[in-house]
């Protein structure tokens, strides 16, 4: 229980407090008993004598505290008050209407401008409104001017969508041809802000200014028609004159009173005499129809002649509002200079046969030379190819029976090297059609791996005659192109680099160019002055004869620059005499090209990859070659029956009694011969059996003859893997 009631206020509180404590103290004074509970009490009346002193104190400070948060907030509403007033006067002070809705569209406050100008209207709108109200209210008044096509309901629902947007703006026509700009902001609270802007004064400036631009642009378009060389006319949708130029009534003949606007086209039509003769490409029905036509005109040209001399080219187009302009050009000047053209051109076209006829006589002549040097370079080419397929398959039988490692390695050198032969000859051959138009590339992924591993081998040996360091980077990259031709362009580069390089280093790599890959051949060289660096890729240009000690014809640069320019890969050179050089081309990246699995080592005995107990018929009419191929594909433990030819082969098959399981053709087998005639005789005898098409020819049909039979085809000379592969193919099928 307390003795101080807490409604009472602070004044009455400290009173009683008082009494209390003035009784207490009298008790203590005047008690009967002066023993040591009196001093007690005295103590504890002291003691509540304190806390009421620091009630006191904090009820003090309590107090002023509330006096003085009560005084802020008096002059926080003060200033409230008035920032209210001043906003308000602001707003009615703007030379616009103002109104804000607050974010459930609820008009808070406007000023006296917002819809003044609807007054049927503007008594309605006051703070609480809805927004739909105020459009409502708006779209209803009498002093909204709206289009005939549009309807009041209709704007208003277009007003509500476009309330909609975060921000916007349109103009509103009233009556009494008065316009206001209405524009909408949402505030931060997602409320609106609506302006009313009276731009009536700027409608109607823009209105005359677009007045006196179009005067302008009439006077314009009238100078543009005078100044012009051509007469020019132009009719509306009714086929009536609006406007024309004075060259046209001189040009024409017209008399001024004619022309005139409003005059009709056929009347003017008619205007044109006898003396207009139409030409080329119409006449007076048929332009008649096209002016009249209600449907869309193409543009009409053709040409009248007037009197004996002159002529006249006349042009008409439509235009978009349905009406047409015509264009009249004296082009007298031109059809006499063309006449005298022609008669020119016959003379000399007679002159032009005469040399026509020598010259194709010396283009026979020429052609039959070129056949025969294509002809020959072809049967030299075959001719090769016979002993060196023979020596390639000699070499790949003995590589079963060397055991030692450094005469394997002489061996693969010995191959690599046979290789290099091969690919030059198979260069050779394609190369002698670059100028030709039948030419046909085998464009197909390419590792340059396999360009740069057979070029190391070959080139290091040149190199180090010389006493040159040569670098080959190994490169990871997929291109598209003719990997032969491409062998060819990286490996005459190479061997120019090294025989002009007397001292240094030759450096061979390639690098990422986007989507390209920029092949790079450097080296230490002489280099090459920049008036020379055209010349080079001449035929037979040789800058410095003392700088080769080999028999070259300076052929090389040439056939790389036309094989690049074939093969659409761009070559650059960079070269500064006494530095050296540096050739590049940009070969195009493979896409989507899975990375090439290692090649199959073979075994030292390939008997695995075959059955054991296979036939195989081999026609070749080259006896050397024929022994070449037998032996090595004996020593795999397969059975060879031999043939010169078709005829042989089909007698010795008669005397067997048997089928072979693999079949060897030489494409080439005398007298008209093929092996593809050949394999389609014994497969109508025997079925259908494995067989491989051997040839050096590597033309186009041949592959296709292959296909179309879905037989293989081994290039001369002929690969040890891909004869290997055959066969294992060929087993395969034996044992189904």
């Amino acid at each position: 229980m307390s003795l101080i009631n807490p409604n009472d206020s602070l004044e009455r509180q400290n009173e009683k407090l008082l009494r209390i404590a003035d009784s207490l103290m009298r008790r203590v004074e005047f008690g009967v008993s002066q023993s040591g509970a009196a001093y007690a009490q005295f103590e504890r009346a002291a003691l509540l004598e304190k806390r009421v002193r620091e009630r006191t104190l904090e009820l003090e400070r309590t107090l002023d505290l509330l006096h003085d948060a009560n005084a802020q907030l008096a002059r926080a509403n003060a200033e409230t008050e008035a920032a209210r007033r001043n906003l308000a006067d602001a707003i009615e002070t703007i030379s616009e209407g103002f109104a804000l809705f607050d974010p459930n569209d609820i008009l808070v406050m406007c000023n006296s401008r917002f819809c003044r100008d609807f007054s049927d209207t503007a008594r309605d709108l006051k703070p609480g409104i809805p927004f739909d109200s105020y459009v409502d209210r708006i779209s209803r008044s009498a002093f909204l001017h709206l289009p005939d096509h549009e309807d009041r309901n209709t704007w208003a629902k277009m007003r509500r969508k476009r309330h909609k947007d975060r921000r916007v703006m349109f103009n509103v026509q009233l009556e009494n041809d008065r316009w206001l700009q209405v524009s909408e902001h949402r505030t931060g609270n997602n409320g609106t802000v609506i302006l009313q802007t009276d731009i009536t004064d700027i409608m109607r400036v823009e209105r005359q200014e677009q007045a006196k631009l179009r005067d302008k642009q009439t006077r314009m378009i009238r100078a543009t028609l005078d100044h012009l060389n051509q007469g020019v006319c132009i009719f509306d949708e009714n086929a009536c004159l609006v406007g024309w130029n004075q060259k046209l009534g001189s040009l024409l003949s017209l008399p001024a009173r004619r022309m005139r606007i409003g005059a009709s086209f056929i009347g003017l039509l008619d205007e044109l005499d006898d003396e207009f003769e139409f030409t080329r490409g119409s006449d007076r029905g048929s332009f008649r129809r096209w002016a009249m036509s209600d449907g869309l005109r193409q543009p009409i040209s053709f040409e009248v002649k007037r009197g004996d001399s002159a002529v006249l080219h006349i042009f008409g187009r439509a235009m978009p509002d349905r009406g047409f302009v015509i264009s009249c050009t004296d082009v007298t000047a031109e059809r006499e200079a063309a006449q005298k053209l022609y008669e020119l051109n016959e003379i000399l076209e007679q002159r032009v046969m005469e040399r026509t006829l020598e010259l194709e006589d010396a283009l026979t002549a020429a052609e039959r030379a070129n056949a025969s040097k294509s002809r020959f370079v072809a049967a030299a080419s075959h001719d090769l190819l016979q002993p060196l397929s023979a020596a390639k398959l000699f070499m790949a039988s003995l590589t079963d029976k060397i055991a030692s490692p450094n005469d394997q390695a002489v061996l693969a050198k010995a191959e690599t090297a046979l290789g290099a032969a091969e690919q030059i000859i198979d260069a050779l051959l394609n190369i002698s059609k670059l100028e030709s138009d039948g030419l046909s590339f085998d464009i197909r992924p390419v590792a340059l791996r396999e360009v740069f591993d057979p070029l190391r081998d070959e080139m290091e040996i040149l190199a180090a005659q010389k006493g040159l360091h040569l670098k080959i980077v190994d490169s990871s990259h997929v291109v598209e192109s003719d990997p032969a031709y491409l062998r060819r362009i990286v490996q005459n580069l190479l061997a120019n680099a090294i025989r002009y390089t007397e001292t240094g280093r030759i450096v061979v790599g390639a690098r990422r160019n986007g989507d390209s890959v920029r092949i790079e051949v450097w080296d230490t060289g002489p280099g090459i002055a920049e008036e020379d660096q055209n010349s080079i890729f001449e035929e037979f240009r040789r800058l410095d004869t003392k700088a080769s000690n080999n028999d070259g014809l300076g052929l090389g640069l040439a056939i790389v620059e036309r094989a690049c320019a074939r093969l659409g890969h761009p070559l650059g050179l960079w070269s500064e005499p006494g530095r050296g050089s540096c050739f590049m081309l940009n070969v195009p990246l493979a896409r989507n090209v899975q990375a090439n699995a290692p090649a199959k080592t073979l075994a030292s005995s390939p008997l695995g990859l075959t059955k054991a107990g296979l036939i195989v018929l081999l026609v070749e009419n080259d006896p050397q070659l024929r022994r070449a191929m037998s032996i090595l594909i004996e020593s795999w433990g397969v059975s060879v029956i031999e043939a010169e030819d078709a005829e042989a082969a089909l007698a010795l098959l008669d005397d067997l009694q048997i089928t072979p399981d693999a079949l060897l053709f030489d494409y080439q087998l005398g007298e008209g011969a093929t092996g593809t005639d050949l394999f389609e005789k014994l497969s109508a005898q025997f079925g259908r059996v494995p067989c491989a098409i051997i040839s050096a020819e590597r033309s186009a049909f041949l592959r296709q003859e292959t296909k179309r039979l879905k037989i293989d085809l081994l290039l001369k000379p002929v690969d040890r893997t891909k004869l290997v592969e055959f066969l294992h193919i060929a087993a395969l099928e034996a044992d189904r």
